[in-house]
C-alpha cells in the first residue's frame, strides 16, 4: 500500500513540474500581447508578415503572439553627415596634412570633390531628415538611410560639379545649399522610401593645401571689401538721386506757383485792358489824353503836370500838383 501511496505522489509531482512550464510560457504569451506606442514614435502592426496599413496610434496596444509584430520607428528629425563625423573628443581631424585636437573627424574619400572649374575641394555636408511614411520606409527599400547617403552623395556631387571654385569657397554657398536642397528632394521622393528631408547644410568648404587655401582667403576678404564699398556708393547715390529729387520737386514747385501768378497777373492786365477799351469807346479822346497823361506819371514820376487851355487869348492852367497837395497827395 504504501509502494502504491508512493507511486501516486511521484505521478502528482511530475504533473506540477510539467504544469510548471507551460505556466510560465502562458504568462510569457499574455505579456508579450501587450505592448505600448509612444507619442514619439511611428509603430506598424505587422500580421504573418503583411502590414497594416494604418499607422498605429498612441497607447497601450494588443496583438496575437506569434501571428503579429510590431515595428517601431522615431519620429524625431535625424541627422546624416557627408564628408565627416562627430566622434569623441580624442579623435583628431586631419585635414590639409594637419592633426588638430577636435570632436569630428574627416573623410576624406566622401569629402574630396571637383568643381566645375576642375579644382579640388573638400566638403562638410549634414542633411536633417525625418520619416515621413513608416511603411515605405520599413519595406520599399532594403536599406533606406544608406540610400539616403548615397542620393546625398549624388545631388551633392552634381551641385558641386556644376559650380566654380570660388563660388563654393565665398558667396555661392547659399545658392548651392538650394540647389543641393531641390535636387536632393525630388531624388528622394523619386526613390519613394518614406523620408523627408528638413533642412541641409553646407558646414565647412575648403580646400587640400594651405597655400591655396590662404589665397581664397584673400579672395574672400577682398569680395567682402567689394561688397561694403559696393554698399556705401550705393548708400551715396541713393542719398544724392533724393537730394536732386527734392531739389526738382522743389523747382517745380516754385515754377507752378510763378505760372499761376503771372496767369492771374495776365488775367487782371486783360480785365484792366477790357474796361479802357470799353471807356475808349464811348470818349475816345479823353480816353486817349487819360493815358498819356497816366503813362507820362510813370515816366516821369517827380514830374509837374499841368493842363493849360489856350482856347481864349489868355494862357490858362490848372496846378494839380496843388490840387493833389490839399488833399494829401503826393508830389507827381
Amino acid at each position: 500500500m504504501l509502494k502504491n501511496l508512493k507511486v501516486e505522489v511521484d505521478r502528482t509531482k511530475l504533473k506540477w513540474v510539467g504544469l510548471v512550464p507551460i505556466g510560465i510560457i502562458l504568462v510569457i504569451m499574455l505579456f508579450s500581447c501587450f505592448y505600448t506606442v509612444d507619442q514619439t514614435e511611428y509603430a506598424v502592426l505587422i500580421t504573418l508578415g503583411k502590414p497594416n496599413p494604418a499607422i498605429l496610434e498612441p497607447g497601450l496596444k494588443f496583438k496575437l503572439p506569434f501571428v503579429q509584430s510590431v515595428k517601431k520607428i522615431s519620429r524625431e528629425t535625424f541627422s546624416l553627415t557627408f564628408g565627416y563625423s562627430e566622434a569623441t573628443p580624442e579623435v583628431s581631424r586631419r585635414r590639409n596634412n594637419t592633426a588638430e585636437p577636435d570632436d569630428v573627424t574627416v573623410y576624406m574619400n566622401e569629402a574630396k570633390m571637383i568643381t566645375g572649374d576642375e579644382n579640388i575641394i573638400l566638403v562638410d555636408f549634414e542633411v536633417q531628415w525625418r520619416v515621413t511614411d513608416p511603411i515605405k520606409f520599413f519595406y520599399n527599400n532594403e536599406d533606406p538611410v544608406l540610400t539616403l547617403r548615397n542620393v546625398v552623395s549624388a545631388a551633392l556631387r552634381g551641385v558641386i560639379g556644376s559650380a566654380k571654385v570660388d563660388e563654393a569657397l565665398t558667396d555661392g554657398r547659399a545658392q548651392i545649399m538650394n540647389d543641393v536642397r531641390s535636387l536632393l528632394t525630388r531624388l528622394v521622393d523619386s526613390y519613394d522610401i518614406g523620408i523627408g528631408i528638413v533642412n541641409v547644410n553646407l558646414q565647412d568648404v575648403d580646400l587640400p593645401t594651405e597655400q591655396v587655401s590662404a589665397a581664397f582667403k584673400k579672395v574672400t576678404s577682398a569680395r567682402e571689401d567689394k561688397i561694403t564699398k559696393v554698399n556705401e556708393a550705393t548708400r551715396y547715390k541713393n542719398e544724392r538721386v533724393n537730394s536732386a529729387q527734392g531739389q526738382k520737386e522743389a523747382l517745380i514747385s516754385n515754377a507752378e506757383r510763378a505760372k499761376t501768378e503771372r496767369i492771374e497777373k495776365a488775367k487782371g492786365d486783360v480785365a484792366t485792358f477790357n474796361a479802357i477799351y470799353s471807356e475808349y469807346i464811348k470818349n475816345k479822346e479823353v480816353t486817349k489824353q487819360r493815358l498819356v497823361i497816366e503813362t507820362l506819371n510813370k515816366i516821369l514820376p517827380k514830374a509837374k503836370i499841368y493842363i493849360m487851355d489856350e482856347g481864349s487869348g489868355t494862357v490858362k492852367y490848372l496846378p494839380i500838383d496843388v490840387i493833389k497837395d490839399s488833399k494829401g497827395g503826393a508830389e507827381q
